[in-house]
C-alpha cells in the first residue's frame, strides 16, 4: 500500500540511505502524524526522486528513518521560470502553490509599479508552501522561490535565450498569440491594477518578450496565474 505521507527532505536519498529529522520534521511525523516505530511513509528531495523510507527512531527532538526502495523516478518539469507581482497574503499563497503542481521550475516574485508595497513577501514562507503543494500533488521537484526583486532589475539581467510570456490585460479579446519557440521560457503576470505604461512599452520593446491575451475578459491576479500557466502547458510544455 502507498504510503499517505509525503516528506521533502534536504538530504540525499538511496537504498538503505539514513535520513536524520529535525525538530520540525519530526514534530510532524510522530505528534501529528502519528507514525511510530516501523512505520513507512514517502520521502522527496528533488534530485532523487521519491523514496520509501521506514522510521527507525521516534524522538521529540528528532529521528532517523532508512531508505528502502525508490517508488518514482525524478520527474523535472519543463524549463519555465513564473514571474508574478505578490498580492494579498492567501492570494499569494494560492499562485505559488499552483505554480508548483502546474509545473513551474522557478518561481519569482517582482516588485513592479503597481505592486503595493503592503504586499511584501516572506521568502521563506513561501518556499516552505511550495514544499507542501509538492508533497501533497505527488510531484517530486520542489521549484525555488526567489526573494522578491524589481522587475525592472530582473529585466535589465534576463538570459537572451529565454523567451518571455507578457501575459498584457490591455490585449483583452485578442487572439492568445503565444509563438510555438523552442528554449526554455517564462511566464509574466502583472499585479492588481495591471502594469504601468512605462512597463508595458518597454516590455514590448523587449525582442524575448511576447505579449498575450487570457480570453475575452480581465481576470483576477491569482484567476491570471493560472490560465497563463494552463495556456503555456497546452501549448508548449509537457501537457503535449
Amino acid at each position: 500500500m502507498a504510503s499517505k505521507v509525503r516528506l521533502y527532505v534536504d538530504h540525499p536519498l538511496g537504498e538503505a540511505q539514513t535520513v536524520p529529522l529535525g525538530r520540525d520534521q519530526a514534530h510532524y511525523l510522530f505528534g501529528v502524524m502519528r507514525l511510530g516505530a516501523g512505520a513507512v511513509l514517502s520521502l522527496i528531495n528533488s534530485r532523487d526522486g521519491e523514496w520509501d523510507a521506514q522510521v527507525v527512531q521516534v524522538g521529540k527532538k528528532g529521528g532517523v528513518l532508512i531508505c528502502r526502495a525508490q517508488t518514482a523516478p525524478l520527474q523535472s518539469p519543463p524549463d519555465l521560470w513564473f514571474l508574478f507581482a505578490p498580492i494579498r497574503k492567501e492570494r499569494t499563497v494560492f499562485i505559488v502553490e499552483k505554480a508548483v503542481e502546474m509545473g513551474a521550475a522557478r518561481i519569482m516574485p517582482v516588485q513592479s509599479d503597481f505592486t503595493q508595497a503592503a504586499n511584501r513577501i516572506r521568502q521563506e514562507k513561501l518556499q516552505a508552501h511550495a514544499i507542501e503543494a509538492a508533497e501533497q500533488c505527488g510531484g517530486t521537484f520542489v521549484p525555488p522561490v526567489d526573494d522578491l526583486a524589481k522587475l525592472s532589475r530582473v529585466l535589465a539581467a534576463w538570459p537572451a535565450d529565454r523567451q518571455l510570456m507578457f501575459c498584457d490585460e490591455a490585449l483583452i479579446g485578442d487572439p492568445v498569440g503565444l509563438p510555438d519557440l523552442p528554449g526554455p521560457w517564462a511566464i509574466l503576470i502583472g499585479p492588481e491594477g495591471g502594469f504601468s505604461p512605462a512597463e508595458r512599452d518597454r516590455l514590448r520593446s523587449l525582442p524575448f518578450a511576447h505579449p498575450v491575451s487570457l480570453g475575452p475578459r480581465i481576470l483576477r491576479a491569482d484567476t491570471a496565474a493560472v490560465a497563463a500557466l494552463t495556456v503555456w502547458q497546452q501549448a508548449l510544455g509537457d501537457w503535449r
